[in-house]
């Protein structure tokens, strides 16, 4: 992945008005809270793997829903949804598969997003007595 750290691409993306829209809903933060990180995280490696990784995703540019998860609000947040965003936000061109350190950055990306909108500590594990 070329551009870079988590941090300085975050502050590039808040400079875009469609980017900087994006937050967490109660949903998105509630699911955070009952999953806890680190299970939202390999959710988050499993999408980016089956739905980015590939040169030529299925129904690239429209792979990711606007809602529904925390991951998938993160991606547009971050630019992180399609090979078009991410030639453009992250400087990985299409039409090759991602590495397993580039779908590492966009995870790495994503999960700073996440702490960051969430703006409170996000538990590691799952909440203790939270059903959902």
């Amino acid at each position: 992945m070329t551009g870079s750290a988590p941090q300085d691409l975050l502050l590039r993306l808040q400079k875009s008005s469609f980017r900087a829209r994006f937050h967490l809903d109660e949903q998105a933060r509630l699911y955070l809270e009952s999953r806890g990180l680190n299970a939202v995280m390999e959710h988050g490696a499993a999408f980016i793997r089956d739905r980015l990784a590939p040169a030529w995703p299925a129904q690239d540019g429209k792979q990711t829903p606007m809602r529904g998860h925390p991951v998938f609000i993160a991606q547009h947040a971050t630019g992180s949804c399609c090979r078009g965003c991410l030639a453009k936000w992250h400087g990985i061109a299409a039409g090759k598969p991602l590495t397993s350190e580039d779908q590492e950055a966009i995870l790495a990306v994503l999960q700073a997003w996440i702490l960051k909108d969430m703006g409170t500590d996000v538990p590691s594990t799952p909440a203790q007595g939270v059903l959902f």
